[in-house]
């Protein structure tokens, strides 16, 4: 099914995990085309600033903003309900919201785990069930889920960020497909983000199990493959959700190891293992 480019102009835009990184330059990008913004993160200072931002950059912009801890379902729950009831014009929502946590399955609590899918998986799923009724009445509306390369790929010492990225993962690509199959004017956007340049891996959890000098290791080892600049990722999600892409692969990594796992699926982390090495090797 072709369905006619999105319409950012007049329509309202959700935007979760918005204070800072990916988030804040989607919400400054689809503010800049002409769409209402609504914003959610628990950073509440940061929430400020891009809201500011976005007054000064794009003004006449309308911006709503709620400052929520997702992982209380409670009161995760309370904001859901608010921006329905509140925001019906509503065409587009991006879960760009997640946290990380490192440690091998052994090393992780319960919860912990929880925690993580609670963030990463079950409120995806929750925003998507109040607001796609929205924007099935409104004719036209993409769900832009924010999955990871670890979506694609499953490392050691990411069994609970892997486990919430493929599901989300899952979850976009059935709800795509019914969708599809029953003609609906709504669309499904699944993106795979290789290394971005947030502050996601400074700011992870590390499982109570894990040694803290190997944890403090992995954390910089890691941030130092993380180049691809915010901004442009965030372009690049929104222009492709304007054209109702299915699928987004952002920079070369998730693009390579995308290749690397549908060819070597068995194979691939001792490839992808090497690399990471050799480039952290390099900075």
């Amino acid at each position: 099914m072709k369905r006619p480019e999105l319409v950012l102009l007049g329509g309202t835009a959700v935007v979760t995990g918005a204070a800072g990184g990916m988030g804040e330059h989607l919400a400054k990008g689809v503010a800049r085309r002409g769409a209402d913004v609504v914003v959610i993160d628990r950073d509440g200072t940061g929430l400020a600033r891009v809201v500011e931002e976005i007054g000064r950059e794009t003004p006449g912009a309308t911006v709503t903003s709620h400052v929520v801890d997702l992982a209380d379902r409670p009161a995760a729950d309370a904001v859901i309900a608010r921006v329905r009831d509140e925001h019906p014009g509503v065409t587009m929502l991006f879960n760009n919201a997640g946290v990380a946590l490192g440690g091998r399955f052994g090393e992780v609590g319960a919860d912990d785990f929880d925690w993580l899918l609670e963030i990463n998986l079950h409120v995806p799923i929750r925003f998507t069930r109040a607001l796609l009724p929205l924007m099935l009445a409104n004719g036209q509306g993409q769900v832009v889920n924010l999955s990871s390369l670890f979506g694609l790929v499953g490392p050691p010492g990411q069994t609970a960020y892997s486990t919430s990225k493929y599901g989300l993962r899952g979850f976009s690509e059935s709800l795509r497909s019914e969708l599809e199959e029953e003609g609906h004017p709504v669309g499904v956007t699944v993106v795979h983000p290789g290394g971005i340049r947030t502050n996601i891996a400074a700011n992870a959890r590390v499982g109570a199990g894990t040694d803290p000098a190997e944890a403090a290791q992995g954390k910089a080892d890691f941030a130092k493959v993380l180049r691809y600049p915010a901004d442009k990722a965030a372009e690049e999600i929104i222009e492709a959700a304007v054209a109702r892409r299915p699928r987004v692969l952002v920079g070369n990594d998730a693009k390579g190891l995308d290749v690397l796992a549908r060819v070597t699926p068995g194979r691939y982390w001792s490839l992808m293992g090497r690399a990471m090495a050799l480039a952290a090797k390099r900075s």
